[in-house]
Order: C-alpha cells, then structure tokens, then sequence
C-alpha cells in the first residue's frame, strides 16, 4: 500500500470530499502513540517449575516460547489494567483527555455483564460526557477488528480521536493447575490513539468467521445460557479450568483460514508481496507462529515473535508487538506490515498498514552519527 503523492493525495481529497458529512474532507484512522501496562505480579517458568516439580518446563517452552506472564491480582479487572495503560498513554504523550471523542474497549473479561466497561471507564479516566463508548467481546482477531471501527468512524466523521483499549484477565478463567493454559496466557492491556488523518494508512480490511469452531475455546459458564444446553467443548476436559482451549485444533484452523485471509487482503491492496516489510501476527505460541510461517514461507525477520516475557495476552499481543518494534527502531514512518489477528470465536481478521506516526524516542544511526 504505497503512500500517495501530494497531486494525488489532493485528486483523492478532492473526489472523497463530495461524499463527506456536512462537506468536509474525508479523514483516515492513523495509528498513533501506543502504552502498554502489565500487571505487577510476574509469574515466571521457574516459579512454576518450583510450584509443580513434575511439569517438563523445557519441554513446555519449547512449545510456547514463553518464558514469563504477567498476572493480575484478586481485585484487579480488565478495566483496571486499561485505565492504567490509558493514563500512561496521556501522561507519556500529552494527551488531552478532554480531546478524545471515542472510546473502543476490546475485551472478554468485563467488570460485570451490565453495565458495560467503556462506560465506567469513560468516568474514571474524565473523559467528555459527549464521547461515544462500546465494548466488543473479540479475542484475538479483536485489534484489527477495532482499527476497522475506528476507521468508520473516522471517516463518517462521527469522531476525530478514539481512544481504543485492549485490556484482558485471562488467568481468572485458568485453574492453578491447568498445565496447558497456565503456562500460555497472561494479563496486559494497550491503549492506542488512533487519530484522524489526511493520508490513508490502514485498510484493505478482510475478515473471517466460523461459529462451528466455537467450541474450540471457550467459557461456557458464566452466560444467560443453563448449564444443560451450553456449548461443549470438542475434545475431553481435561483440567478444572473454566476456559477450554483445544490447541491443536485451533492450529489447524489457522493454517486453513489465515493465509487466504492474507491474500485476500494483499490482492485487495494492489501490492506485491515483496512489497510487505513485516507482517505484524497476533502471537499465540511459538509452535503456532513456526507452523504459519512455514505455511507462507516466511522467516522471522519478517513474522517477529514477541511474546517471551509477555505470554499469549490476547487482544493486546499485536499492539504490544508494535510498541515493542517501534521501541526496537524496527518500525519507522513508511514501513508497510500486514496485520493479523484469529482465535477464539472462531474469528480472524487482517488488514495492510504503513506507519506515520514517528517515535521520537528512537534515535536512527543518522541522528546518533549527527549528535
């Protein structure tokens, strides 16, 4: 998705600018500045190894490539973590509050089945009683999903600056001896500022949906639905845990569905693939990142991994994978990445997306060697 040309950019303005609300130019979702916040307690390979000697943590990080998550207290919720990584947001990058116009909450660990989250959020954070606020209940294609959103909304001229929080307590749902779960997701969540812009930079949005896998993970307690007509998992419940996950099964629906997905996405944005610099993937396990990559011939460089001392997180691992490249100087103004989102549901979703927005934190070789 190549950046257009000012004559372009302006041909572009020009012809959307008829179809704008209340004649103004049409405006683009662009992804600004990104904070994370994790929760203080850290739960590491080695303390589960001293809890359950007879766990084969070698074996297990093999195949999740975690190494560490971070878990939320007892008395600490979604909402929590999302106020404390929106404060950051504010407090690192000057942000008015009072200039947000939209609040996006991506979770499916909310405070209370009613009211909903946003709205308690809206007033803890002291955000404008004339901003809007939704929750969404997606997973792990839930970033991308949000970024379609806000990009809707952006562009209707509905808003002009979205606050969008991804915020998830997985470990709730987890027994403390469930084995295949414990040792794979953690606590964290990303609040992202998606801003309105003149250049378009994210689209070419495709999505994905299979209901028939949901019972490929779940909780199926909890709901409106009785026991006796619930959902059931597909495969035999192993642990005591409220939240059933069949791995393997979730891998092979990956590798089905996700690679069209990209090319889909690919074929709508007019770019070649060599084109793509990184592809930004929602980071699951090692085991599931290796065989995707396999499947698109692609190497790390290109499908980074960054989930050792975060764990699967959810609906944050791709922001967080982007503050993490952006801190690392991997991701610089013009970079063009794919991003991926899929799990539980079963949903998936990808889109393209060139970077505007420009770390001041970073120094370039060119900065460093001019100092």
């Amino acid at each position: 998705m190549k950046l257009p040309t000012v004559p372009a950019l302006l041909r572009t303005l020009d012809r959307h600018s008829q179809h704008a609300p209340y004649g103004e130019v049409v405006k683009y979702a662009a992804i600004g500045p990104i904070a994370i916040h994790l929760p203080e307690r850290i739960e590491t390979n080695d303390d589960l190894a001293a809890q359950f000697p007879k766990w084969d943590l070698d074996l297990i990080y093999t195949k999740t490539g975690i190494r560490a998550r971070h878990i939320a207290a007892p008395d600490e919720c979604a909402s929590d973590l999302g106020v404390a990584a929106a404060e950051k947001l504010f407090a690192e990058h000057n942000i008015d509050r009072s200039s947000i116009d939209f609040l996006l909450l991506c979770t499916q660990t909310p405070d209370y089945p009613l009211p909903t989250t946003s709205c308690l959020m809206q007033h803890r954070l002291g955000l404008p009683t004339s901003a809007g606020a939704l929750d969404f209940n997606l997973g792990c294609s839930g970033f991308v999903y949000g970024l379609s959103l806000a990009d809707g909304l952006i562009r209707s001229g509905a808003a002009r600056r979205i606050l969008f929080i991804t915020a998830e307590t997985y470990s709730k749902y987890i027994h403390a001896e469930d084995r295949s779960l414990r040792t794979i997701f953690g606590d964290g969540a990303a609040a992202t500022l998606l801003e309105a812009a003149d250049v378009p930079s994210i689209g070419s949005f495709a999505f994905g949906t299979d209901g028939s896998a949901g019972d490929a993970l779940m909780v199926n307690r909890g709901g409106a639905r009785p026991a006796e007509t619930a959902l059931q998992p597909r495969t035999k419940w192993r642990w005591q845990s409220r939240l059933y996950m069949d791995g393997p099964g979730l891998i092979k629906l990956t590798i089905d569905t996700v690679p069209q997905m990209i090319e889909r996405v690919i074929a709508d944005a007019k770019v070649d693939e060599a084109e793509i610099d990184l592809y930004l993937v929602h980071q699951a396990t090692h085991k599931l990142l290796s065989e995707l990559r396999k499947e698109m011939k692609l190497d790390e460089a290109r499908m980074p991994t960054v989930l050792g001392d975060f764990g699967n997180t959810v609906s944050s691992t791709i922001p967080i994978i982007i503050h993490e490249l952006r801190n690392e100087g991997r991701l610089r103004r013009g970079t063009k990445s794919l991003l991926a989102g899929f799990g539980v549901g079963f949903s998936w979703a990808g889109c393209m997306w060139t970077e505007l927005w420009e770390n001041k934190a970073v120094k370039t070789a060119t900065d460093l060697e001019a100092a």
